[in-house]
């Protein structure tokens, strides 16, 4: 099992049948703002996703995403509200989840995505202590 994790790990990002889970257009809550996340599926050795927060009618944040392979690895690359890009790398993968991780990223140090049921997906940032979850549901295949 070690081996089949590490050999994941090395693969561009369209060969990675483990991340297709995360394609489609996922909803949830955050107290009374609606956030919105959309993922592309697997082609061209990446993952393109975009996010959106409402809350009161507006938009109040934004994120550009990106899971993208390099030098035979694989990244998260986010950019909130169109800032400067930021990696983490991809240290966990199996059929249902995704751990990427920047330790010298002030927050979040960790990015997890895992698919609880067919339908219901929970993105998790944590570091310094901190932890905040997010929990989706799928509105498209």
């Amino acid at each position: 099992m070690r081996y089949l994790l590490l050999l994941c790990l090395a693969l561009p990002v369209a060969a990675q049948s483990p991340l297709a889970w995360l394609a489609g257009a996922w909803s949830g809550t955050m107290g009374r703002a609606a956030i919105e996340e959309l993922w592309l599926p697997p082609a061209g050795n990446s993952l393109l996703g975009v996010s959106r927060t409402v809350a009161g009618g507006r938009m109040v944040a934004f994120e550009f995403l990106r899971i993208i392979e390099k030098n035979g690895e694989t990244f998260y690359v986010a950019q909130p509200n169109g800032r400067p890009p930021t990696e983490f790398k991809l240290i966990s993968v199996t059929p249902t989840k995704a751990v990427f991780e920047n330790p010298s990223h002030d927050f979040p140090k960790v990015i997890t995505y895992e698919l609880t049921a067919p339908d219901s997906l929970t993105a998790t940032i944590s570091g310094n202590e901190k932890k905040q979850e997010f929990r989706f549901q799928r509105t498209k295949p």
